[in-house]
């Protein structure tokens, strides 16, 4: 979902080579219960066993982010292995040199990587004009903006997210008989799109929180919110009073019965990247997401960082009013 936090243990090379051994899919039926995280540390103690008494055989472990993070923090022993993590991530301008490469590549034009990473994003959108407009006619902040900020916006800093949105978007095109993707059809897909990834967001998480969907559905706007345009933002204060008055309608509860204080609830809203922390710069802003600052919420202490509903949400959230949406959002940064 996230970043993937690669354990890699380095070993002596042996004269007949590696064996290397690949783990992944650990966090299927992840509930984050105490049992859930011995059993993960435990085997990650035994592989760094193995590992030093095997020469030659080498251990590679995909987890989620936020899957490690609470394993790191629950068993002190997993300090030994923290010099062996490889964070991979990936960043929004790498998102989009990737849709550049996809593109160039159906069109049998090759360009390397690196070459395409090098480029700041005007000339990687450059390679976006054959399939989509340049420019998105949208409102408020996003009237007559350049189509690939549009795109950076709404994903994740993940790479399926700018493939289903592109590719949802190309379909409508298709099926109105278009030749290239246009902001009508962005604009027919928002609310598709926003739901899929609440959806996929439930689906993750429900083992972990069962009652998470009263939770990510809670977060929809008060007309009070509405009315003062401060809908999806908040300070810290405000956060924490807006998810009081969610458990109102009852108490939440992770895997095990262990009843979720409003802190506790913050702090998985952000973990999950369903809320960022965020900051404007100008007519931009500058979003964070769990993977980057993972202490940033730890006991919301005030770091200077307000709270916002990711935008890929919004539109699932307020399917009533989806035009008021754009009035509200800015672009990312990056």
């Amino acid at each position: 979902m996230h970043f993937i936090g690669v354990l890699s243990l380095n070993m002596t090379i042996l004269s007949i080579g590696l064996v290397f051994v690949y783990l992944d899919d650990l966090d299927r039926g992840w509930q984050g219960s105490p049992h859930d995280v011995k059993r993960l540390s435990a085997l990650l103690n035994a592989v760094r066993d193995l590992a030093s008494e095997c020469k030659g055989v080498c251990f590679r472990i995909s987890l989620r982010s936020d899957v490690y993070y609470l394993v790191r923090t629950s068993d002190e022993s997993t300090d030994k292995i923290e010099g062996s993590v490889l964070w991979y991530a990936w960043t929004n301008h790498e998102i989009l040199a990737m849709l550049a490469k996809r593109i160039e590549h159906f069109h049998d034009r090759q360009h390397t990587t690196s070459d395409l990473v090098a480029m700041d994003q005007i000339k990687l959108a450059r390679f976006l004009t054959p399939v989509m407009e340049d420019t998105f006619h949208g409102r408020g902040n996003w009237r007559n903006i350049p189509t690939y900020r549009m795109l950076m916006s709404l994903v994740r800093k993940r790479p399926r997210d700018i493939v289903k949105l592109c590719t949802l978007a190309a379909r409508n095109s298709r099926a109105k008989g278009k030749d290239i993707i246009g902001t009508d059809n962005f604009n027919d897909i928002f609310e598709e799109y926003s739901q899929g990834r609440l959806q996929d967001t439930v689906n993750e998480y429900r083992s972990e929180l069962p009652d998470i969907e009263r939770l990510l559905l809670g977060m929809k706007p008060s007309r009070e919110e509405k009315k003062t345009a401060a809908g999806y933002i908040y300070t810290t204060d405000g956060l924490l009073s807006k998810i009081r008055n969610i458990q109102q309608n009852g108490a939440f509860k992770f895997y095990g019965g262990k009843t979720a204080d409003v802190k506790d609830l913050a702090a998985f809203l952000y973990k999950i990247n369903f809320i960022t922390a965020r900051k404007e710069d100008g007519e931009f802003i500058q979003r964070r997401f769990f993977e980057e600052s993972r202490y940033l919420s730890h006991k919301f202490v005030d770091f200077g960082f307000d709270w916002e509903v990711h935008p890929a949400y919004r539109w699932a959230l307020q399917p009533d009013n989806v035009s008021e949406i754009l009035d509200t959002l800015k672009a990312s940064a990056d």
